[in-house]
């Protein structure tokens, strides 16, 4: 089964964590992504900033663009990566492993991927 594990965190608490302490945690989070290359089901992608980001959403005009993530949330998406493990279980063994986690505010949200899409044929 496939899931994609969505990495957060929350800007305001990680402004107070000190440098070293980050940096020790990206170093982990390097050798991580090696001791588990074998449930990688791809290479993931960290994301930048979410000033960076842009939204396109509905509107009963007609789609509106605007600056910015959609929602007004206290964690922001840092990145994602999707595993391929035989249940959540092991999904959930895989990421209480993320190194980050020993950081304030940093969540990783777990969350199977449809792969079967036959039910919509018709």
């Amino acid at each position: 089964m496939k899931y994609v594990l969505m990495y957060t965190s929350r800007p305001d608490l990680a402004a107070g964590v000190d440098p070293e302490t980050a940096q020790a945690a990206y170093k982990r989070v390097y050798e991580w992504f090696g001791e588990n290359a074998g449930v990688m089901a791809d290479s993931g992608a960290e994301l930048l900033g979410v000033e960076t980001a842009t939204t396109v959403r509905h509107s009963p005009e007609g789609p509106v663009v605007v600056d910015g993530p959609f929602n007004e949330a206290k964690e922001v998406v840092g990145g994602f990566s999707v595993i391929d493990v035989p249940d959540m279980d092991a999904a959930i063994a895989v990421v209480r492993t993320w190194p980050m986690l020993d950081l304030a505010g940093v969540a990783v949200e777990i969350r199977p991927m449809v792969e079967d899409y036959s039910h919509m044929e018709g």
